[in-house]
C-alpha cells in the first residue's frame, strides 16, 4: 500500500478549505483518509497553515510521498527540512541536540519573515485606505464649494431678479403719474 501526503478539499464553491491528510494513494482526493496531519486555507493573505510537523515527518520517514502543493506546504513549514536533519542523526552525522537547534533558528527566521510580509500587507492596506480618505476628502471639499457658489449664484439671481422687478413697478409707477 503506497501512501501519499496530499490536500483533501473542503469548504464551499469559491471558498476552498483544505484538510493536509496521509491517505492510501488509491483512495478517492475526498475520501477515506489514515490521518489528518493539518490544514491549509489559502482564502487569507498570507495563507493560513496549521500543520503538525511531527505527524508529517513520521509519515515521511515512513515512506509516504507528497504531492507537489504538499511538498511545498511541508517545505513551507519545515517538515521537509525536520525530516532531512532526522536522516542526518540517523546516520550519524549530527546529533539529536544539533539537529533540533537548527530547526529552531530556521523557524525562528522563518517567523521573522511572515511577520515582515504581514506588516507590509497592513501598512499597504493603511496606505490605501489614507489615500482614499484624502480622495475623499477633496471630492467633499469640491462639491462644497460648488455649492456654496451656486448657493451664491441663485441668490445674486434673486437679487437681480428683485431689482428688476422693483424697477419694473418704478417704472410702472412713474408712468402712472
Amino acid at each position: 500500500m503506497s501512501v501519499k501526503i496530499r490536500l483533501q478539499r473542503h469548504g464551499k464553491k469559491g471558498k476552498p478549505f483544505y484538510w493536509i491528510v496521509a491517505a492510501d494513494a488509491r483512495a478517492k482526493r475526498d475520501g477515506r483518509f489514515l490521518e489528518k496531519i493539518g490544514t491549509y486555507n489559502p482564502n487569507t493573505n498570507p495563507a493560513t497553515i496549521d500543520l503538525n510537523v511531527d505527524g508529517a515527518v513520521k509519515w515521511l520517514q515512513n515512506g509516504a510521498q507528497p504531492t507537489d502543493t504538499a511538498r511545498a506546504i511541508l517545505s513551507y513549514k519545515g517538515a521537509m527540512l525536520k525530516n532531512h536533519l532526522a536522516g542526518g542523526v540517523r546516520k550519524g552525522a549530527l546529533t539529536e541536540e544539533q539537529a533540533e537547534e537548527k530547526f529552531n533558528a530556521w523557524v525562528q527566521e522563518k517567523e521573522g519573515t511572515v511577520d515582515a510580509k504581514k506588516d507590509s500587507l497592513a501598512k499597504a492596506e493603511a496606505d490605501a485606505k489614507a489615500k482614499a480618505l484624502a480622495a475623499e476628502k477633496e471630492v467633499n471639499a469640491k462639491r462644497e464649494a460648488e455649492a456654496a457658489e451656486a448657493e451664491a449664484a441663485a441668490k445674486a439671481e434673486e437679487a437681480a431678479a428683485e431689482a428688476t422687478e422693483t424697477e419694473v413697478t418704478e417704472e410702472a409707477s412713474n408712468e402712472e403719474e
